[in-house]
């Protein structure tokens, strides 16, 4: 199967997962990686109107035209122009996990229900100070609340991928107006590439100057990355030549 393609095929988790989007008429949805559109459909009936991006072209052409409420858009959800929407719900393509949610982070919305690998979205919600806590909880858990919603077993999919999965709803934090993401990304990626230092060091080793530095609480500066909470991060950004907030 072309590009790593597991397909969700359990009717009861497709209609669960559009049930948690608690969508309506007024709704307008979009679905990234609809495969042969068993998610779709669930979402067509539901919603006002649902915009499918799938870079398969293939499955691209057989989904269009399926539902008169479907708009597919055939290109790479990472580079084609998103569609206005205020809901998102898809069953991601995994190998973009990271570099789709950034991209959606940045982009206005209600609410995301999202299928991700377990793994990765037991990464997505851990709290700061565990094992599990690293940039990528740190950067969406400054944007959005996250729950895991359930876990999905891999034997919903065709073909069987290798590891279950997990249904992820964020929702945007009201004292986060959306907004660009790649500054929070940057500072995040640079701390925990230099996670064994304490974050002063850290800061410096990615361009943080003395001045700067002074300027900022003594005590974040004493901790170490993983010890940081997505908010007291943001708050180093400052710091950051060519960042500000």
């Amino acid at each position: 199967m072309k590009l790593g393609q597991h397909f969700l095929e359990d009717a009861a988790i497709i209609s669960r997962i559009a049930d948690y989007a608690d969508l309506t008429p007024e709704d307008r949805v979009l679905e990234i990686g609809p495969g042969p559109g068993n998610l779709t459909a669930a979402l067509a009936s539901r919603a006002g109107k649902v915009y499918a991006v799938e870079i398969d072209s293939d499955l691209a052409y057989q989904l269009a035209g399926r539902f008169s409420n479907v708009h597919v858009i055939s290109g790479d959800a990472l580079k084609v122009e998103l569609p206005v929407c205020n809901k998102i719900v898809s069953n991601l393509p995994y190998q973009i996990s990271s570099a789709i949610t950034y991209r959606l982070l940045s982009r206005p919305f209600e609410m995301a229900v999202l299928m991700y690998q377990w793994e990765f979205a037991r990464k997505m919600a851990a709290a700061a100070g565990s094992k599990d806590y690293g940039r990528l909880a740190m950067t969406v858990g400054f944007f959005c609340h996250v729950d895991i919603l359930e876990k999905v077993s891999k034997m919903a999919f065709r073909p069987v991928p290798q590891v279950d999965s997990a249904v992820v709803r964020l929702l945007p934090r009201e004292d986060r107006p959306p907004g660009d993401s790649s500054h929070l990304i940057r500072l995040a990626e640079g701390l925990f590439n230099n996670r064994r230092k304490k974050v002063k060091k850290g800061l410096a080793a990615i361009g943080a100057s003395k001045v700067a530095l002074a300027e900022l609480d003594a005590d974040l500066l004493d901790k170490r990355p993983e010890d940081l909470s997505p908010d007291e991060a943001a708050s180093l950004l400052p710091a950051i030549p060519g960042n500000s907030r």
